[in-house]
Parts: C-alpha cells; structure tokens; sequence
C-alpha cells in the first residue's frame, strides 16, 4: 500500500503561521508528514479522499485527561470523587485499566482527538503502567502518558523503566506532579524528570500565591492545569516565566471548582490548551470545550458591560478559541513542533469534518462552524501520523471487542467497590 495520501477539494484550515487557510485546497501525506498545502495537487500513486464539502484541519489536542476513568463516563451524580484513585480506582486490575484506556482513546478518536494528554495517576506498580502503554499502542492515538505516582511514592526506577517500554512514536512520557506543591516539595522530582527530558504536568495548589513561591523552578517545560486559583502575582509568574496552562472548562465548572480564568489568562497573552479531565462529569469532545471556554469569556464581558464597567476587554473570538484546541494545545502538550497545524514538515494529524450534514449547512464561516455549530457526528477522517484511524466515519479496528472488554472491566470494578447497583445496569440510583 501506498505511504501517500491525497486529501483532495476540502476547506483547509492550516491554523499555522507560515501556511494561510484555503477555501478550497489539496493536502498531501507521505509517509506520516504532510508535505505539501496546496490547491491542485497531484500524486502519483496516492490514495486520494474526496474532500468536497468537508473542512480539513489540524486533529484537536487534549491537554488533560484521567483516561482510566472511561470507565464511569457520565456517572456524575454519583460524586465527583467517586472513581478517584483512592476509592474505585484501587479496585482496579492491569486488565481494567487496559479497557478503560482503550475505550476512552477510541472516543477520543471518534471526537476527532488526535493527541492525548492521558494523567495516568493508577500506576500502581510496572503492570499498570504496561496496561496503559498496550492501550496507547493499540488504539494508536498521539499520546502523552503523564506518569503520575500515588503521592509518596517514589518515581525514580518506575519513570527510568516506563521510558523504556514506551516503543515507537507516537507516545511520550511526561511527569506528573503529585507532590507537595511547594518549592521544597517539587524540588527533588522535577529536578529528577528534568534530567531525564521529561515535561513536567503539576494541579496547582490549593492556595494563591504558592505558584509564585516556587520562583525559579518553573519554566518553559512546566504545564499548570486548571489554574482557577491563582492570584495576581501567580499569573505573573506564569507569564514572565513561560509556564503553559492546560484548561478542562467543562469539568472545572462541573465540579465546583469554579470558572477557569480566562480573561486573566488573556490579559497576560497567555495562550491555554483545552482538555476534557474525567468524562464522569464533563463531555469526551473537544466541541463542547471550545464552546464552554467561549461561552464563559463572553458571558464575563457582558456581565462587566451591563454592570457599566469601562475598559472592556475583547471578546473572545472563533480564530483564538480554535487555537486553543489545536495548536496551542500542541504547545501546552510540549509537542508545538510536531502537531498541531497543517504546514509542511509537520505530523499528519488531522481531522475531515463534514460540512454537508443538516446540523451545519449551509457554512457561513468554516471556523465558526467548527467552533460553534458542529459535534462528533461531522467527524468523518480522522489520521495520525498519516494513519486513517478513522474512515467515512467509522473508527478503524476492533470497537466492538474493546467496547465488550470495558463493559466486563466496569462490572468487575463496580462490583468490587461495592456499588453495582449504581453502575453498569442503567436503573436508577
């Protein structure tokens, strides 16, 4: 089979800044990179997808999510904490965490999501780190495991030994911070994952001004999640020492946390990645974040405005919030260089997204379609690494295998917490 493909006569959004958006273009894959954004392209012994009456553009970039939770989608009224680590999580088997990565990245998929950020915080010992690397592998989304140790727990030899069973592209390895979230605290294993070339992934803590507090131990290869409760100074911090910030709107406004900081965000020209968290309580698409994290910016901008308050700011537009979940998100996952726009050079990643159906036509404004009017059911191609993982709508693979295979995982969890009433039969709790 032929390494190339040619995606032929869709609306290209690039979304990169060397390579403009086109009404109506070619994009050419060979092996695994885009090479070439153009209109008329030709290949010989290429595969070629007709691309009429779709918009092409970079696959979304989670930035943060528990993917071990799939398990207990939408079970949010039965608690926020109810599948945290320390409840049903320590119930959970290799084999369960398994299924559970392995549906959530095939809904990833489905939704369009080339790249997860998965914050694997189960890694009970080597198993469970194995269980969550095979899911990677065989789901073959672009993936981030977050190695993120149970608090205490030393991460030297198991970090040392995770970056030795990851295999080929397209999966890294970060850390993440589950230690005492001050300078004294992180110092030990944020200096340990620098030397080993890891990004470190952090919440921030419970308190304004701790990120401050840590002063020079941040930078450029730290990303802060959530971030709702940073003061002044901490934002500060973030900005002047190139920190980036993965938001996940809808569960933080799911939870009580409260409204992500948005505008303190712009204000600083601090530009965040969007991430979905625990689909418990928040939905596993990256078009229900981008509406959230929009919704929220303009509903703080007419508060300011009926309230007669001068020096309003900007409202957030389409252009910035699709960024947030393309390419800057690609920033924040510390892989800018590879995803995250159409230009060549760069990792085929990239979705086609139907533009005929119902619930779209007629497109006045491709990325305000995309932004505010489409959902799952326009994802039509989904590639990484110039794979096609999902075809004329239908994820590649074995779906109803690993939908079997995480039905049995969350009785067996359920079961073993305790609470198969509440889980797993649909009758009410």
């Amino acid at each position: 089979m032929s390494s190339k493909t040619l995606i032929r006569g869709g609306c290209v959004l690039t979304l990169g800044p060397r390579t403009p958006n086109f009404a109506n273009a070619d994009v050419l894959i060979d092996e695994g990179k885009v090479v070439e954004v153009a209109p008329g392209l030709r290949a010989r012994d290429a595969e070629v997808i007709d691309a009429t009456d779709t918009i092409v553009m970079p696959g979304f970039v989670d930035t943060h999510r528990h993917v071990w939770k799939s398990l207990f989608r939408n079970y949010g009224d039965g608690g926020q904490e109810s599948a945290g680590p320390g409840t049903w999580g320590r119930h959970y088997q290799p084999e369960d965490v398994y299924a559970a990565t392995l549906i959530g990245l095939l809904g990833a998929i489905e939704a369009g999501i080339t790249t997860v950020v998965d914050w694997a915080d189960l890694q009970f010992d080597k198993r469970w780190t194995d269980a969550t690397l095979q899911a990677h592998a065989d789901a073959g989304v672009r993936t981030v495991l977050v190695y993120a140790p149970l608090p205490g727990d030393a991460p030297d030899d198991d970090l040392k030994a995770a970056l030795g069973r990851l295999g080929p592209a397209p999966r890294t390895v970060a850390y993440g911070s589950t230690d005492p979230f001050t300078a004294e605290g992180v110092t030990g294993n944020w200096g340990l994952a620098r030397e080993l070339g890891l990004r470190i992934h952090s919440h921030t803590g419970p308190n304004p001004g701790m990120v401050s507090a840590l002063g020079g131990l941040l930078g450029a290869d730290v990303t802060l999640i959530h971030c709702f409760n940073l003061d002044e100074g901490d934002l500060n911090a973030v900005s002047s020492r190139g920190v980036s910030v993965a938001l996940t709107p809808s569960a933080e406004m799911a939870s009580g946390s409260g409204p992500p900081p948005i505008q303190k965000l712009l204000d600083r020209n601090i530009r965040p990645g969007l991430g979905i968290d625990n689909e418990q309580i928040a939905p596993g698409d990256m078009f229900a974040q981008m509406r959230t994290a929009i919704s929220l910016q303009h509903a703080s901008y007419f508060d300011l405005k009926l309230a007669g308050k001068a020096g309003l700011p900007n409202l957030l537009t389409t252009r910035d919030v699709i960024r947030y979940a393309t390419v800057d998100g690609a920033k924040v996952a510390g892989l800018g260089g590879l995803t995250g726009s159409l230009e060549p050079g760069k990792q085929a990643d990239l979705v086609v997204l139907r533009a005929d159906r119902p619930n779209i036509a007629p497109i006045n404004d491709p990325i305000g379609a995309v932004v505010w009017g489409m959902d799952t059911s326009n994802v039509d191609w989904v590639f990484v690494n110039g794979r096609a993982l999902m075809r004329n709508g239908v994820v590649e693979g074995d779906v109803q295998g690993a939908r079997k295979l995480a039905v049995e995982a969350q009785r067996r969890v359920a079961t073993a917490a305790g609470q198969m009433a509440a889980a797993g039969s649909g009758v009410s709790k």
